[in-house]
């Protein structure tokens, strides 16, 4: 594979020396432990995924910890939390930066240890697979959009050389599955993919866990904890609406999206460009890449915007809104390679209803080339 810059490296290697732990978060194969491997190359490596390791650490957490008390990095570490207090103690009374590098792909478990005891000595970052940027880096990003989704944006589809439907089947069987099943008692395998495909067919849309319930046949506690953990792993994460200061009639409930496009398309069936641009959800699709791509950006950048929607109960709506200072930077989604005005109408109705409050207008469309325009920015979606 050819290189790529990962720009996370910059932001986490500032923090080492001003933290004792660096914690580093994300999916199953998403790059983490070459990243800190490449990062900290003096570092000790420890991977509690090894019975081994796991079974001494767990049953004899003093001693592991005065084995690997300084520059260890602790893969997976979520699987001992009775470290996380030791490693509280040892921060404490070294005073050292960057003593401990910690990761993992469980993201409730770490943080939640990490809330209970290292809370004021780690920075937290989250790794995800390659933004559009890192793909440039190395060559990788495809010309066209559908071939961008199918493939999706892991490393090992791009290091190894591995077509995405062999790298996406085999992923959920080895990842997705055993990790739930590791989180909740699920019986019923089946079941769970049923509950992740109709999750899969309504990206892009409200939130109705009823509905998703239902469809699955499962009851609605149940819907919620697995929705919770295709969070916690990395795989799904919400979008949650923009409602303060606006009228009674603005909607309330999240929408949902994939972090990687290439696993939704898989989930959905969608192999090649043919069935990806004749495929109903193509501008659900499209909408994924790019909101998922803006939360690359803010983990990968260290930038901690946050992100949101907007829509009322008239169907006026924004795609994607942030707040910069006290004005709104606002965009428009669309699959089309084709601008028409119509697609400015949410942008300009929200401008409205702001009294003004909208900092930049913009449309991000399925073509390449971007236009600036008096009121609006209009970028090609490989130029975000």
């Amino acid at each position: 594979m050819n290189f790529v810059d990962r720009h996370i490296e910059r932001v986490i290697l500032e923090q080492s020396s001003k933290f004792p732990v660096i914690a580093v978060t994300g999916p199953r194969q998403s790059g983490k432990t070459t990243l800190l491997k490449t990062l900290f190359k003096g570092y000790s490596y420890i991977s509690l995924e090894d019975l081994n390791n796991r079974a001494f650490a767990s049953v004899d957490p003093v001693a592991f910890l005065n084995l690997y008390n300084d520059k260890v990095i602790l893969d997976e570490v979520q699987r001992v939390p009775e470290l996380f207090s030791y490693i509280q103690t040892i921060v404490d009374g070294s005073g050292k930066m960057g003593q401990f590098i910690l990761s993992g792909s469980q993201n409730f478990q770490l943080l939640n240890n990490i809330t209970q005891s290292l809370a004021g000595r780690v920075a937290l970052f989250k790794l995800l697979p390659f933004d559009f940027d890192e793909m440039k880096s190395g060559n990788l990003l495809a010309d066209n959009v559908a071939d961008a989704c199918i493939n999706g944006f892991y490393p090992a589809i791009y290091d190894r050389s591995i077509k995405p439907t062999i790298f996406y089947s085999n992923y959920i069987q080895t990842y997705v599955e055993r990790d739930v099943t590791e989180l909740t008692n699920i019986r019923d395998t089946r079941q769970f993919r049923t509950f992740v495909s109709l999750c899969a067919g309504r990206v892009g849309q409200l939130m109705n866990l009823n509905s998703l319930a239902n469809e699955c046949g499962i009851s609605q506690p149940t819907a919620k904890s697995w929705l919770s953990i295709l969070e916690s792993s990395y795989i799904i994460f919400q979008l949650q609406p923009y409602y303060q200061n606006f009228n009674k009639r603005v909607v309330k409930t999240p929408k949902l999206y994939f972090y990687d496009t290439g696993l939704l398309c898989h989930i959905l069936g969608i192999r090649d460009a043919d069935t990806f641009h004749n495929n109903s959800s193509k501008g659900n699709i499209f909408e994924n890449l790019i909101i998922a791509e803006y939360q690359k950006k803010n983990a990968h950048q260290y930038l901690h915007n946050e992100y949101w929607f907007w829509r009322d109960s008239n169907g006026h709506e924004v795609d994607l809104l942030n707040q910069n200072g006290n004005a709104f930077d606002i965009f428009e989604i669309k699959s089309t390679q084709t601008i028409l005005t119509e697609h400015f109408k949410g942008l300009n109705f929200f401008d409205e209803i702001s009294g003004g409050k909208v900092g930049a207008k913009t449309l991000i469309y399925g073509g390449n080339e971007d236009q600036k325009r008096t009121n609006y920015s209009v970028l090609g979606w490989r130029n975000i």
